[in-house]
């Protein structure tokens, strides 16, 4: 027994351990990440430490320079013009000084807005080679805290910690030198602040990381919630869901504000405990000091000791800037994680040198022994095998979660399949480029997405170059061209959030679109779910056109809009349990017919 625990406390040991040297190498590579990323400015971040460097030295001659002047006032070889000369010099340091200051400030705003920019161009462009498996897990509240917060929050704290570190880490070093020349005995007594202070930052930046790091997880998820509940706000409010989401925020809300008090609360001990011990070795100097002049009966040392102390009260200044930087780092290094941490996310595989294409393409597609699964542990699509001829409407049906969508997802190269092979024109689509294979669909889905633009731009986005007699005729197909016309701007309407565009109108839209692209292939995924029943015959009347000579797969849950498809691949649990025309499964007896019958009868979807 006693053995076991001693096995157990060591296996304790071991694994803290193990996740203490994690932390310090996952520190160590956010830092070099954070040194990458400055090297694109390297040479104006270098220029602008120069500057700072240069500003701070400046800054601290005057002191010194002001003891000369002093003194000469004092001596008894009493010379005006000289102390004109010196005091006409200390300004010009002083005024030296203030522009390299401003010059400083002018070029660290550039970097620190240049990092901000690379950073979020860097994410955009990840954005785009995520695969969607990514966003499944991921909220997008989340990945919006990342691009916008976390981001701001690494380019605001390098603004001014990389000149704070560099300004007072010269102040550190200059200051002990000068007051060296003045008194090393003061000088030496002033020193002993510094392992004092830099122990209680250390101190305090150790326990303080954790909450900072809470801190930037927790405003994501609050984020995350915001998104969540406004983009569906007519649905919350449809439900009497408002208390329920006020108590979710209210929670989250109170957890970010603990985490955000704990961390700011223990950095905000750094700065009154820095002050104590300089002000307590000060005191010590002044005595020092006062007992020196006393021993040696020098009137005139009292002119050092008043400069020293001026030095000893610059001094105390870094000290207490490295503690507030600290917490500042802290921020800073609880964001870069977030932020480099979904720059290095798992990208899909970059398939520029996939360049086989299929010309004359007739539009067979075929599905051989396909699986696939969205995790591992769970395959939904067993060993899948189908053939569609060229100009085929095909239709998939079956009830949720059967795997309609999934196929469409295989066919679309969104996801990978796990086994089999998918083949258009008998060539396999995973040697062909992800793009390419996308641009040989063209798609309409049951959500409907409209960006903000003009109807002409919105309709032209699967084609940019798309002609306005192109656009026109797609949008009369699509019945859609009397109501853009009955608008005073017509084709130059702008969208947005406000617009009073009904659902089955921003469906019209949708759709319009896919006719301007006119690619060789389509997918409907129940297209005329959003429009009432007389704007869906007018659509299926010109869908019915578009899909003429085309290999379309439709996903149908309202089976009367499929009567008149040459297969229906009715689907369950995965597997393809019947295909064949309408009357062919109706007169089978099978899962489809029950499927018709149960939805007419009970009004059901599927």
């Amino acid at each position: 027994m006693k053995n076991s625990v001693i096995k157990n406390s060591s296996l304790k040991g071991n694994k803290t351990k193990i996740n203490e040297n994690n932390k310090k190498t996952k520190k160590k590579s956010t830092f070099k990440l954070i040194l990458k990323t400055l090297s694109p400015v390297k040479w104006l971040t270098a220029l602008g430490i120069l500057f700072a460097i240069t500003c701070t030295i400046l800054s601290l001659i005057g002191p010194r320079i002001l003891k000369i002047m002093m003194d000469n006032v004092s001596s008894p070889d009493f010379n005006l013009q000289k102390i004109n000369t010196i005091g006409l010099f200390l300004v010009c340091i002083y005024l030296v000084s203030m522009l390299f200051n401003y010059f400083e400030g002018f070029i660290m705003s550039k970097v620190s807005t240049t990092i901000t920019k690379n950073l979020r161009t860097r994410i955009s462009s990840k954005i785009n080679k995520l695969p969607l498996k990514y966003f499944d897990s991921t909220s997008f509240g989340d990945i919006l805290s990342r691009v916008t917060n976390d981001v701001d929050t690494v380019g605001r704290t390098l603004n001014s910690s990389i000149t704070g570190i560099i300004t007072n880490t010269t102040m550190i070093i200059a200051i002990p030198i000068i007051m060296f020349t003045i008194s090393w005995q003061m000088a030496l007594i002033a020193l002993l602040e510094v392992p004092l202070a830099f122990g209680v930052v250390l101190l305090i930046v150790k326990f303080n990381q954790k909450y900072y790091i809470a801190q930037q997880k927790k405003l994501g998820e609050i984020n995350g919630h915001i998104e969540e509940i406004f983009s569906s706000h007519n649905v919350v409010k449809a439900f009497n869901g408002e208390e329920k989401a006020s108590i979710e925020f209210e929670k989250l809300n109170s957890q970010l504000r603990s985490s955000s008090r704990k961390a700011q609360f223990t950095s905000s001990l750094m700065h009154p405990i820095i002050n104590t011990i300089g002000n307590i070795i000060y005191a010590v100097i002044c005595l020092v000091g006062a007992y020196i002049a006393m021993k040696n009966n020098d009137i005139g040392f009292i002119t050092s000791i008043m400069v020293f102390i001026t030095y000893i009260k610059m001094f105390n200044q870094p000290l207490s800037q490295f503690g507030m930087l600290a917490g500042d780092l802290q921020m800073m290094g609880a964001a870069a994680d977030r932020v480099f941490e979904f720059l290095g996310e798992e990208e899909q595989p970059d398939e520029s040198e996939k360049t086989q294409t299929i010309e004359n393409i007739k539009g067979k597609v075929e599905f051989k022994n396909v699986s696939f699964g969205y995790s591992k542990d769970r395959e939904i699509i067993h060993n899948f095998s189908f053939t569609a001829l060229p100009g085929q409407k095909i239709a998939i049906v079956g009830p949720t979660g059967a795997g309609k969508t999934t196929i469409v997802n295989l066919l679309m190269r969104f996801y990978e399949v796990n086994k089999g092979q998918i083949l258009i024109d008998d060539v396999p689509i995973q040697d062909m480029n992800r793009s390419y294979v996308r641009s040989l669909f063209g798609m309409v889905l049951q959500d409907t997405w409209l960006f903000e633009g003009t109807i002409r731009e919105n309709i032209a986005y699967s084609r940019q170059n798309a002609t306005d007699e192109e656009i026109q005729n797609a949008c009369k197909m699509a019945n859609v061209d009397h109501f853009i016309l009955t608008e005073p701007k017509g084709y130059d309407m702008v969208l947005s959030e406000d617009s009073a565009i009904s659902q089955g109108q921003k469906q019209l839209f949708t759709i319009a679109r896919t006719m301007v692209q006119n690619a060789p292939m389509l997918i409907l995924d129940e297209a005329t779910s959003s429009v009432d029943t007389r704007t869906e015959i007018l659509i299926q009347t010109a869908m019915d056109r578009l899909m003429e000579g085309r290999t379309s797969f439709v996903i149908a849950h309202r089976l009367s809009t499929i009567k008149n498809a040459n297969k229906i691949i009715v689907m369950k649990d995965g597997d393809i349990v019947e295909v064949g025309s309408h009357n062919e499964l109706m007169a089978k007896g099978g899962f489809y017919k029950e499927l018709y019958n149960s939805q007419f009868e009970n009004g059901e979807d599927f």
